[in-house]
């Protein structure tokens, strides 16, 4: 069955950086999409980052010129490198993958904080 286990979250002091990873399994990974979302209690899921099969990426605005989302089609892996982080993306952030049905990772969360 398909699988989304997202990794790397954690504590970091703002201006900190940190690397998210969602190992995929259960579907031919260079087929799909993959995206990041983030969520904040009483907020709705927000998107962060998408990735197509062939490597084109989009960002929120929020995070343009501070994240990257790049995939590994040889490991089936999709990854975020979160640079000069803010309070204001404390979340949980969750790996997607496109297409339908859709599928979500169970999250990490991710907290900035001094």
């Amino acid at each position: 069955q398909v699988q989304l286990v997202e990794s790397g979250g954690g504590l970091v002091q703002p201006g900190g950086s940190l690397r998210l990873s969602c190992a995929a399994s259960g579907f031919t990974f260079s087929w799909y999409p993959m995206s990041w979302y983030r969520q904040v209690p009483g907020k709705e899921r927000e998107l962060v980052a998408t990735i197509l099969s062939a490597g084109t990426t989009t960002y929120a605005d929020s995070v343009k010129g501070r994240f990257t989302i790049s995939r590994d089609n040889t490991k089936d892996t999709v990854s975020l490198q979160m640079n000069n982080l803010q309070p204001r993306d404390t979340a949980v952030y969750y790996c997607k993958r496109g297409g339908l049905p859709v599928y979500w990772g169970q999250g990490t969360q991710v907290t900035v904080s001094s």
